[in-house]
């Protein structure tokens, strides 16, 4: 089954590259320095969780700390073959933090149980273009459905190996990767999360402006093999109205070595969620349901990185992936801009689970509200400086995710964007 997937994609990158075209991503190519960038990312953050007098817990996490990550893309030499590199540098600073207030995932935790007051981490990447293709190898940040590298922290994961990019034929995007090691957001090392293999193949074909569909494989070394589809499409109504449909599937089929059950295991999830928009108004409905699992897990992921949950009910605190779960969402979104105060926004969502499937019941129950307001500057000397309000309210039936029924959560977000090259 391997040898046909990578026939499908050879057959069809050779089919693009088999087309006349004006020109290529290489052909457009200025140089090694020309086309080169270097970018800043201050990333300013406070979390508090409050688990809400849980007496199964004595620590409400309540840290502060500064992020900076730097990236650099080398533009690519000139030529049939184009070649750059690419390299990162992250700082974490702990500002506000104490005994019995760790655990928020902001930074490592030293061996006297206190947050440390700085971490820091670099790597890079070696790149090759042919064409539209390109392949990297080396640490990178990925963004894929089945294998994504989480950035709901200070700093973001990363992920080590080899990285193939292809748009040859208009309208097709194709990416292959095999991967070695995965490295969490609070951590400095390799492969702090213990990935030991990933490989995964896929792509993203867009049929017009308003519609597009995705199809991805993977397969992780002694843990499970995942396939992902999605279908979007929008419909435009009227005048600044539209309606648009997103469907995320996952199947996931656990090995025994994970599952620790001594049998294969498997999971189905799926949403589809349809939203409407009206002038600065969005209005959204989304359904989820996960099928199967083990030991009360449904969907799971986080071996194949932090972000590698692309459903419509991955919200703020709750995935709603237990195993045999189901819920509902709704949401309502506010763009400020149609009412003169452009780069303010706001947004409002509930989802309510039922059915999970867990340790101590077969009937589990969640919901969770997020409320954010959001403004980002539009000009002057703090232009593209990023302000976030986030606060989660969360409740279970019996602590069906995260070990803890009642979990209120407030999240203070600065970002500011530099761009020196």
């Amino acid at each position: 089954m391997h040898v046909m997937k990578w026939s499908v994609i050879a057959l069809a990158v050779a089919a693009g590259t088999s087309q006349l075209a004006l020109a290529s991503a290489q052909s457009d190519s200025q140089g090694f320095v020309e086309d080169s960038s270097l970018n800043i990312l201050n990333r300013n953050l406070y979390f508090f969780r409050d688990f809400r007098n849980d007496p199964a817990r004595d620590d409400d996490p309540q840290e502060w700390g500064h992020g900076v990550i730097a990236t650099f893309e080398s533009g690519f030499t000139q030529g049939p073959v184009g070649f750059g590199v690419d390299a990162f540098g992250l700082l974490g600073l702990k500002l506000d933090s104490g005994r019995g207030r760790t655990g928020s995932g902001l930074f490592p935790t030293g061996s006297d149980g206190r947050s440390q007051d700085d971490y820091s981490e670099a790597g890079g990447a070696i790149k090759a273009r042919v064409s539209s293709t390109t392949l990297k190898y080396g640490e990178q940040f990925v963004g894929l459905p089945v294998f994504a590298t989480d950035d709901s922290r200070l700093l973001p994961e990363t992920a080590t190996g080899f990285m193939l990019t292809s748009s040859e034929l208009a309208g097709l995007e194709l990416n292959a990767g095999h991967f070695t090691a995965l490295n969490a957001q609070a951590q400095t090392g390799e492969d702090s999360l213990g990935l030991r293999r990933a490989d995964f193949i896929g792509g993203t074909y867009t049929f017009s402006d308003v519609m597009s569909a995705t199809l991805y494989y993977s397969d992780l070394k002694d843990a499970f093999q995942k396939w992902y589809g999605n279908l979007n499409y929008t419909m435009g109504l009227a005048d600044e109205q539209s309606l648009a449909f997103d469907f995320n599937i996952y199947q996931t089929d656990y090995d025994a070595e994970y599952t620790e059950t001594g049998s294969d295991e498997d999971n189905t999830i799926w949403s589809l969620s349809a939203a409407y928009t009206l002038n600065a108004h969005t209005f959204m409905l989304a359904y989820q349901k996960s099928i199967g699992g083990f030991d009360g897990i449904g969907y799971d992921y986080g071996l194949d990185g932090g972000g590698a949950v692309f459903v419509a009910n991955s919200v703020q605190r709750s995935d709603f992936n237990s195993e045999d779960e189901k819920s509902w969402q709704a949401r309502y979104d506010l763009d400020m801009a149609a009412f003169g105060v452009p780069g303010l926004s706001f947004m409002a969502r509930y989802v309510h689970g039922s059915d999970a499937k867990t340790a101590t019941t077969d009937n589990g129950k969640e919901w969770e509200r997020d409320i954010q307001v959001r403004y980002v500057f539009q000009d002057g000397p703090a232009k593209d400086l990023n302000l976030r309000i986030r606060q989660a309210t969360y409740r279970s039936s019996d602590g069906v995710y995260y070990g803890s029924p009642s979990i209120d959560e407030i999240r203070l977000i600065a970002e500011y964007p530099l761009s020196i090259l």
